[in-house]
């Protein structure tokens, strides 16, 4: 799906993508078992992150596209399971938090219990990862239309000279995530925000390149359940294509396959 951290603000066809799920933060569950990390160093104080392989490119490249990790629920296929790198968390209360969203709302995640959520984190000036993601989620939607799922997607903001209600809704709205009734792209003040990362383990380096600044995070889906528990974890495969605009492209069916698998996993936490 994506490339599990994204660099925003500079050209994606220039600056090498970052590879999926890499964190210096706690990874949850036993997804960090299947992670090989690389250590790259960078530029003036540049801090050093890891290069995650995702487990999927590991099977499919050993020829093990049909091993199935434990834990995955019984509905979504092997292929998709792999794709995804889809794996089970420890059940632990998914640290909560409050925030505002694209309409000036402002949103807890402890008021959302008896609904699942989808919780990602995006840049709102992001042009490689997250509107791939964006539209994952709403082919997720439209699967789930008619399961009364009750679905909820959040996403937290990573961009630090990006915090505004009106940012958030600038990119919601150009990627089409205001047709998801249940969508919420978060933002607070930076102090607030830095803790929410912390608390999930999500890395978030900013630095200028070529006079703009330039956001790398790690990138991951967390399915957290109605009673407010963390079930599974996804990290991207970092398979996407620029095009000649600088946009980050994945094959539709790619797209699709993302949706479908999302929507399964929903399902499956739901009951």
């Amino acid at each position: 799906m994506t490339q599990t951290t994204t660099a925003h603000g500079a050209d994606p066809s220039t600056t090498p993508p970052a590879p999926p799920g890499w964190s210096h933060g706690p990874m949850r569950g036993p997804l960090v078992f299947l992670l090989a990390a690389v250590v790259l160093a960078a530029s003036a104080g540049f801090a050093a992150y890891a290069w995650v392989r995702a487990h999927s490119t590991q099977a499919q490249q050993a020829g093990l596209s049909s091993i199935r990790a434990a834990g995955i629920p019984a509905d979504v296929p092997t292929h998709l399971a792999n794709l995804m790198s889809l794996q089970p968390t420890q059940p632990l209360t998914a640290p909560n938090f409050t925030l505002t969203d694209q309409r000036g709302r402002t949103v807890s995640l402890s008021s959302l219990r008896g609904h699942p959520v989808v919780l990602t984190f995006f840049d709102p000036h992001c042009v490689a990862e997250c509107p791939l993601v964006s539209q994952e989620f709403v082919d997720a939607s439209h699967d789930l239309a008619r399961a009364h799922t009750g679905v909820v997607y959040l996403a937290v903001n990573v961009n630090r000279h990006a915090l505004s209600v009106a940012t958030v809704l600038a990119f919601s709205t150009e990627h089409r995530l205001t047709t998801i009734p249940t969508w919420h792209f978060l933002t607070g003040s930076l102090q607030t925000l830095r803790q929410i990362w912390h608390g999930y383990g999500i890395e978030v380096v900013t630095r200028i390149v070529h006079g703009q600044w330039t956001v790398v995070h790690t990138s991951i889906l967390l399915f957290i359940s109605p009673s407010g528990k963390e079930r599974f974890i996804a990290a991207s495969n970092a398979d996407y294509r620029s095009t000649p605009t600088h946009r980050a492209y994945l094959p539709e069916l790619t797209l699709s396959a993302w949706g479908r698998g999302i929507a399964l996993v929903v399902k499956s936490i739901a009951r």
